[in-house]
């Protein structure tokens, strides 16, 4: 599979209450950077029924009230809006920085990912948290934000049997991504450190410390900041 934008927008009915607008194929920077633009002009010149506007990686979908408008009239609108977009920059992407305590009981898969790679655990770290990765897309659980710009040197495949707790705060790598578990869950990606920080709170004005767009910066810590910050983080 070719990463990169389509010539021409794919659109496909989902159900009977979605369109969805294929751009591209791949985790492709510029795929996703259209994905977003259309889908924050959509929410800005929102047509009438429109429900829901779920940005991914390389498509957008549309949930519409089909008692009010339908895929047809929705297709033409976001035909005309795209080519009126054509050229159109996106705002620069804010840069979240993420502390993070690297591997003992934190990251218990480090080793893993440092042996699969022939890279030392510091190796690891330090490849880690040098880069700036892009959210190409926010879902799976809520707040999971799914990172592009993996260097090649820290690939590493999913565990064979997902665990069924993945603690909250937990940083992972899966094949070319990187993410963060906000929440408790099932997981199945190679957990190489954790972050005391509250990602995701819904009690919260804005529950969710980032969007896609934005960008995250890794930064190591020592267990003693680790606990420090979570002690701020509970009270």
């Amino acid at each position: 599979m070719k990463a990169g934008l389509f010539n021409k927008t794919k659109y496909c009915i989902a159900g009977d209450q979605g369109l969805l607008a294929e751009y591209g194929e791949g985790v492709d920077p510029t795929v996703n950077t259209k994905v977003r633009t259309m889908a924050r002009s959509m929410k800005e010149n929102r047509p009438k029924g429109v429900v829901e506007i779920i940005p991914t990686y390389r498509s957008l979908l549309i949930v519409y009230d089909p008692g009010m408008t339908n895929p047809y009239i929705l297709e033409n609108f976001m035909s005309e809006l795209e080519k009126r977009l054509q050229g159109e920059s996106v705002p620069p992407s804010n840069v979240i920085e993420i502390p993070v305590c690297y591997g003992k009981s934190y990251g218990p898969d480090i080793e893993i990912v440092a042996r699969i790679n022939k890279v030392t655990i510091d190796d690891v770290i330090k490849i880690h948290s040098e880069s700036e990765y892009l959210i190409y897309m926010v879902g799976f659980t809520p707040g999971f934000p799914f990172l592009g710009g993996l260097s090649e040197k820290l690939f590493t495949p999913r565990l064979e049997t997902p665990r069924l707790k993945v603690p909250k705060g937990s940083v992972g790598i899966a094949n070319n991504q990187t993410g963060v578990y906000p929440i408790e869950s099932p997981g199945g990606w190679q957990l190489i450190g954790k972050t005391p920080l509250n990602l995701f709170d819904p009690n919260r004005s804005n529950p969710l410390l980032y969007q896609a767009g934005d960008k995250i910066k890794f930064k190591p810590i020592t267990e003693l900041k680790f606990e420090e910050i979570l002690k701020k983080e509970t009270l």
